[in-house]
């Protein structure tokens, strides 16, 4: 059966499942859309700017462990559009980003909106392709499915050129693939989970470090059996939030630059530590030189072996996926009599809560200003912590990982590793359109939700009840935090000085805008909104200008180095 290569890559998203492609559409991709048009099975959201529909995509991925699609045009469609991706690639999230391009005979020639999208995205892709042939184009698609989902989950790009998708082909979907350089370790090696298990069992003051990998490999269930299993301490890092359920005794809270004092704490003083699909990045451990301890042993369990060793180096690595290495170290431990010393064990727990006791996330509950940290604790309460939320970046996705206690994995949406100011509001449109009913809280502050205000659009054309949650300071708050701290309260450019009314913004765009002022406000304007279950309601929050995130480790410190609020 012959088809153009337009209809190729529609049948193909066919045959793949796709629910929802999110795109902005262009000249070189227009056959593709005609196509798109001619049928029902993949539906189309329509995008105000394409860095919008990556992160939507990415928003639809992260909560619902599906692939998450894009479609844009070639040039500028393109650029707009690497933002998303590279948000996507530094936190592993599987994207198939599909991309049009000039004809094969323009390439080359500066075109109209012509750009090498190969070369510009290669740093930021798993793998990316150019289909110079129409009748590669469905194994093509089907290599960048099962690239984007195997191994370390990633973005893959295929970029088609527009003549391309106008030429005839033989269409034929291969039901799997192979790649001769792409074969990722999935399985532990037995001998080093063995040794793992045995230092577990041998540990004084051993502590648990889970990040991002156990998300994405859904191996929360694995973890929370073998934390309980043993009676150890467990954090998680920003991206491992709900991994392991955070109203759980056993977890101290997240650690690192924003962590919780006892994590940090307990991070630099056990002796065994058992590190999980996490990668000891700078916001982590800080300076992996202050990190350093002869006296403790590391296990770091991830799918991806260029992640081990490259920061801080391991006594027991294992390559493989996290959930099935977990597996098989439960089955060690669950038949076997022996268990961890139960006396080290309490002193241990004694320590911790110690340290505990600073109550390092206090702050001032009696102002007469509204305090963001008290807004987040009534999100959670209101929500009864089974709200999906996401967040731009900045003092308030700190806040939200802070004050919100994840006990569900996929349902703290951030972007950790690029930090994506404009990520918040498209990525909440991903995750409600794949969880319809469900509910939805972008927590974001008054400067980064102005980088993608403009798919309030799309929110209003797919009638998509999100409730965004806007801390206003008036002030790009993170950054006014460090000139605060480190440049001698000299704030070059971080005053907000001509912010927009966002109640009539939002109610512009057809939604409902409340401004709340004070306290004892808090409450009912955010029972109000999560009543109206039909509508996005946009609250804008006026919080205390000069509040701070606390603890905070200073750039290139140690986790020991951390400042509190009461040292100030």
């Amino acid at each position: 059966m012959q088809l153009t290569g337009a209809e190729i890559v529609i049948r193909c998203l066919q045959e793949e499942g796709v629910e929802y492609v999110f795109g902005y559409p262009g000249g070189a991709a227009l056959n593709i859309y005609d196509e798109l048009f001619k049928q029902d099975k993949v539906k189309h959201v329509l995008v105000r700017h394409e860095q919008g529909a990556v992160h939507a995509a990415d928003g639809y991925s992260r909560s619902s462990h599906k692939v998450g699609v894009a479609l844009v045009t070639s040039g500028p469609g393109v650029t707009n559009a690497v933002t998303g991706i590279a948000t996507a690639y530094m936190d592993s999230v599987p994207l198939v980003i599909i991309t049009g391009q000039v004809p094969t005979h323009a390439i080359g020639q500066d075109a109209f909106q012509e750009c090498d999208t190969v070369g510009i995205t290669r740093p930021c892709v798993k793998h990316n392709f150019l289909v110079k042939d129409a009748k590669d184009l469905a194994v093509t698609i089907k290599k960048a499915f099962y690239l984007a989902a195997t191994g370390r989950p990633g973005p893959v790009l295929v970029d088609i050129p527009k003549d391309i998708t106008q030429a005839r082909a033989e269409f034929s979907y291969p039901k799997t693939v192979s790649l001769r350089s792409y074969n990722p370790v999935t399985k532990g090696h037995a001998g080093q989970i063995k040794k793992a298990v045995q230092l577990l069992l041998d540990a004084k003051r051993p502590m648990v470090y889970a990040g991002g990998g156990v998300i994405l490999n859904n191996a929360s269930p694995q973890l929370t059996r073998l934390v309980r299993l043993l009676g150890f301490p467990c954090t998680n890092t920003l991206m491992g939030l709900g991994g392991f359920p955070g109203t759980d005794p056993q977890f101290t809270g997240m650690l690192g630059m924003h962590g919780t004092f006892e994590s940090n704490m307990a991070m630099q003083n056990c002796d065994v530590l058992l590190a999980i699909g996490a990668r000891f990045d700078d916001r982590v451990i800080g300076n992996p030189a202050h990190y350093f301890r002869s006296d403790r042993r590391i296990i770091h369990i991830d799918i991806d072996p260029s992640s081990i060793s490259k920061r801080v180096k391991v006594d027991v690595p294992i390559v493989g996926y996290v959930a099935d290495v977990m597996d098989e170290m439960l089955k060690i431990i669950e038949s076997s009599n022996v268990r961890p010393d139960a006396a080290a064990l309490k002193s241990w727990w004694g320590e911790i809560k110690e340290w505990q006791r600073k109550d390092c996330l206090k702050y001032d509950r009696k102002s007469n200003l509204i305090k963001p940290q008290y807004v987040i604790e009534k999100l959670y309460e209101i929500t009864k912590g089974d709200a999906f939320v996401t967040s731009d970046v900045g003092q308030h996705q700190m806040w939200a990982a802070q004050y919100y206690k994840f006990d569900k994995p996929r349902r703290w949406i951030n972007s950790g590793g690029l930090g994506t100011m404009g990520f918040g509001l498209p990525a909440a449109m991903g995750v409600q359109l794949v969880n319809p009913g469900a509910t939805v809280a972008c927590v974001t502050g008054e400067a980064s939700i102005q980088m993608c205000i403009q798919e309030l659009s799309t929110c209003k054309q797919y009638h998509l009840p999100i409730k965004i949650v806007n801390l206003n300071n008036r002030y790009m708050g993170m950054v006014r935090q460090w000139q605060e701290f480190f440049y001698g309260n000299r704030y070059a450019e971080s005053y907000m000085d001509a912010l927009p009314d966002f109640v009539k913004l939002s109610e512009a765009y057809g939604h409902v805008g409340l401004k709340i002022e004070k306290p004892n406000d808090v409450e009912g304007a955010l029972k109000e909104a999560f009543k109206q279950k039909e509508r996005l309601v946009f609250l804008d929050f006026i919080t205390d200008q000069a509040e701070n995130v606390f603890p905070m480790i200073p750039g290139g410190k140690g986790l020991t180095e951390m400042i509190l609020a009461e040292e100030l």
